[in-house]
């Protein structure tokens, strides 16, 4: 079975007032959109999922073990498995997010 989707048919989830996501689950792997407003902050934290993320506006600040990157438009970087890692916009940022395996404790 083929799905399609547009993401302004996506619900969206204001997790604080500076961070709005919206998700896809496939049984395999969850796709993200957040759209991060400046000074928005996602704490250090670890997951057993693989993670790619995409930067498709704005600037993001990513910090992987303590290796710090910033993300541009078209930048691409893939965070391994239970690394900690923290995100910061350093402006009005929309990004892409892949994991793998699904991110079943969002189901909830």
């Amino acid at each position: 079975m083929i799905e399609r989707y547009n993401w302004d048919q996506v619900p969206e989830e204001e997790l604080t007032p500076l961070i709005k996501r919206q998700v896809i689950h496939t049984p395999s792997m969850t796709l993200l959109r957040v759209q991060f407003k400046r000074g928005a902050l996602v704490p250090a934290h670890a997951h057993v999922h693989q993670q790619i993320s995409m930067v498709m506006s704005g600037r993001l600040r990513i910090e992987v073990e303590g290796v710090e990157t910033v993300l541009t438009p078209d930048s691409i970087l893939i965070i391994p498995s239970n690394a900690n890692h923290l995100a910061e916009a350093l402006e009005d940022t929309i990004d892409i997010d892949i994991f793998s395996p699904a991110r079943t404790d969002w189901l909830q």
